[in-house]
């Protein structure tokens, strides 16, 4: 796009004895990382030209040089004889707008602003404000903060590049390195675990594509999409959900910057187990990588910002295709489980309270938390649960508030403790004593996946006053349709 910038925008930026507001700093950096051209009339030129001070006038103009001038400059048509110099040369460069010889401009004269909006210019004319906010939702990208994960840029880990850790991605790529310093050049950023200080244990490459054509057949996916470009646990990292980890920050990142499609390509054979996990979470083929002679498979996960319709798809199949998205309505069941603060601390370790930051539990060492698929053991009366159906985690004790929201999996009664142990392998917080123990009496084993926290967590005063519970919470507790939604509206979810 081309941006006109008005003179009260362009000696700002020249002049070094002028304060550089924060706004103004961010749309011209943003103009140029995205290939924007910011252009000017030689209106402006005229208005500096008049600047008294000769010395000031002479850097301004020198200066100027480095942006696109406006070379023809047609009869402005609102100008007459009486019209003063100050809005000859508004008009011009409005009438320049007018004349398509920019996308927008920027400005912030507010007669300019009134001028455009007598003549239906409005909707292209911007304060720097609004034009330094379009340009950030057009372009810069929110980041994810998650426990045991950490966001850098890729040239950080060029010192590292010769670890065995990237010996296993340079077979059959013998390119890896030079492909990696490429994307380091251009500024891509990865998600990272550190095995231990210095030591790399885990490492996802993630970029944004626009209208990318990801498959030999010419499918293209149109508009922004998230690509996960190299995606690799070490080792000694196996077993800790760092695969799960990483798309629950693949999740978060497409959300909160509106990404509607997740894709990643690679040899199936060789990546057998990051295959099938995708797939899990509803990544589907749609074909082979173009240049790959059929060798590399692309996997997308559709990731829209609204929730489709329902249709016929059954609840718990529609959220792990949709995920995060799912289905709720009357002919959903719909519970708050309480569970208790040391369990809750350690099962959803992306939440914290500020009863865990007084107690400093933020370098735990249980990994259960990384996953998105949880396990929920208790002895509650109720018997039955149905995939599909919505559960919101009430924290007992000491917050007593409703924090999480998850969606059931599977639900059994189960008093082997083998049996209960092998099911929630991988997934739960409770160690083969505490099972042992639980399983004396029969055993509720709830799977699930969490979906998100609230941003506010509801407190049990609320709760009682909003009629979603009548007393305290001391066991699962189910609770109607219209509750649910005071629940999470209230929540702004």
């Amino acid at each position: 796009m081309r941006f006109l910038l008005d003179t009260n925008i362009l000696i700002p930026l020249e002049d070094s004895h002028l304060p550089l507001r924060e706004s103004l700093a961010n749309f011209v950096r943003l103009s140029h990382q995205n290939n924007h051209l910011l252009v000017y009339h030689q209106a402006s030129e005229d208005d500096i030209g008049r600047d008294g001070n000769l010395i000031r006038r002479q850097q301004t103009l020198a200066r100027l040089r480095q942006y696109t001038r406006l070379n023809d400059r047609p009869d402005c048509p609102w100008n007459d004889g009486v019209t003063n110099p100050n809005d000859l040369a508004d008009n011009e460069i409005l009438y320049a707008l007018y004349c398509e010889a920019a996308h927008a401009l920027v400005t912030e004269d507010h007669e300019i602003h009134q001028k455009a909006k007598d003549r239906g210019l409005s909707h292209r004319v911007y304060y720097i404000q609004t034009a330094d906010d379009w340009l950030k939702r057009l372009y810069e990208r929110t980041s994810v903060n998650l426990p045991n994960i950490v966001e850098v840029d890729l040239y950080s880990l060029v010192p590292i590049l010769t670890c065995s850790f990237f010996d296993s991605l340079r077979v059959g790529y013998s390119t890896f390195d030079s492909w990696f310093k490429e994307k380091a050049r251009n500024g891509s950023k990865c998600w990272v675990v550190w095995e231990s200080s210095g030591v790399l244990g885990a490492i996802c490459i993630y970029d944004t594509q626009v209208n990318e054509r990801i498959t030999e057949d010419g499918l293209i996916l149109h508009g922004p999409a998230l690509k996960l470009s190299t995606f690799k646990v070490g080792e000694n990292m196996r077993g800790k959900k760092i695969g799960e980890l990483f798309l629950k920050a693949a999740f978060k990142y497409a959300t909160f910057n509106k990404l509607e499609n997740i894709f990643i390509h690679g040899e199936v054979s060789k990546h057998a187990f990051l295959f099938d996990l995708l797939e899990d979470f509803g990544f589907e083929v749609v074909g082979s990588h173009p240049g790959s002679a059929g060798r590399d498979l692309v996997y997308v996960k559709k990731h829209p910002q609204l929730a489709p319709p329902f249709n016929d798809i059954l609840p718990f199949d529609y959220m792990k295709k949709y995920f995060p998205h799912f289905q709720k309505g009357r002919h959903i069941n719909h519970y708050v489980v309480p569970i208790k603060p040391e369990f809750h601390r350690v099962l959803f370790t992306d939440y914290l309270s500020e009863f865990d930051r007084q107690l400093m539990l933020f370098q735990q060492t249980n990994t259960a938390g990384n996953a998105i698929k949880l396990a929920y053991l208790c002895h509650a009366p109720t018997k039955r649960m149905t995939a599909g159906d919505l559960v919101m985690f009430y924290r007992s004790e000491d917050e007593k508030s409703i924090t999480s929201l998850g969606v059931v999996e599977e639900y059994q009664s189960l008093s082997e403790p083998t049996v209960i142990a092998q099911l929630v392998s991988r997934r739960t917080v409770y160690s083969m004593e505490q099972i042992t123990d639980l399983a004396k009496k029969e055993t509720r084993v709830m799977l699930f996946r969490l979906v998100a926290h609230f941003d506010t967590p509801l407190t049990l005063e609320w709760l009682k006053q909003n009629r979603i519970v009548k007393g305290n919470i001391q066991s699962i507790t189910s609770i109607n349709y219209e509750a649910f939604e005071r629940v999470i509206q209230h929540a702004g979810f």
